[in-house]
């Protein structure tokens, strides 16, 4: 096999996975919402990961920091336990705006959605410690040390704590390149993969998806 073949195989790879759970016109919609605000998505495949995500932890109460048009919100609604509460932080109002139509034509009753419109470190440090199934961060990524501080302290034990876009189209890996938002990615990566609470793992979805649980104490 030649590099050309090789390079071209993982290409078309790549593709079939973001087109394995096609998504329906309220998902559809969304995205060209999203597009139109200027406030990128997460991909087909990051979006089926995280409701898996929720669904395994039977997730409750889920915090969203950064709710663009709502596509990772209607994600995560739809592994969430029925009588779950996704809130879900932005500072933009016309984003909530358009994330709540989104949440509307799902079907989604007001009670499921909890939108708050501030800078997310003022909000995290205001939720309840402990309170949460889930974090998931795709907003600031020069803030995502300063989420990570926060929000693993918003989790129960066994909850999860994810960021998006960790790997900034390869960026990251390039050393010569020091760029506050990637100096900021390779403080929280580092800081999730030291920290003795979690268990980490980097998974090549989308455009790099950060994940950690918070182990749970032995029995």
């Amino acid at each position: 096999m030649n590099s050309e073949t090789h390079i071209t195989g993982w290409v078309d790879l790549g593709e079939f996975i973001e087109a394995y759970l096609p998504e329906d016109d309220v998902l559809a919609s969304a995205r060209l919402r999203a597009e139109q605000l200027g406030c990128p998505p997460v991909s087909c495949a990051t979006g089926s990961l995280l409701s898996f995500l929720a669904a395994s932890l039977q997730a409750r109460a889920i915090v969203e920091i950064g709710t663009g048009a709502g596509v990772s919100g209607l994600y995560l609604l739809r592994g969430m336990a029925k009588d779950g509460v996704l809130t879900s932080i932005d500072i933009e109002p016309e984003f909530h705006r358009s994330a709540r139509q989104s949440f509307l034509d799902a079907g989604y009753p007001a009670g499921r959605t909890r939108l708050i419109i501030g800078r997310a470190m003022d909000v995290l440090s205001r939720l309840t410690t402990g309170g949460y199934d889930m974090v998931f961060a795709d907003a600031s990524r020069v803030e995502y040390p300063g989420y990570f501080d926060l929000g693993v302290q918003l989790l129960r034990p066994g909850g999860v704590i994810a960021f998006h876009n960790v790997l900034a189209a390869g960026r990251i890996a390039d050393p010569t390149r020091r760029e506050p938002e990637l100096l900021a990615l390779r403080d929280v990566a580092r800081a999730v993969r030291e920290d003795k609470r979690l268990v980490p793992t980097l998974l090549p979805v989308g455009n790099g998806l950060l994940v950690a649980a918070v182990a749970t104490p032995e029995g």
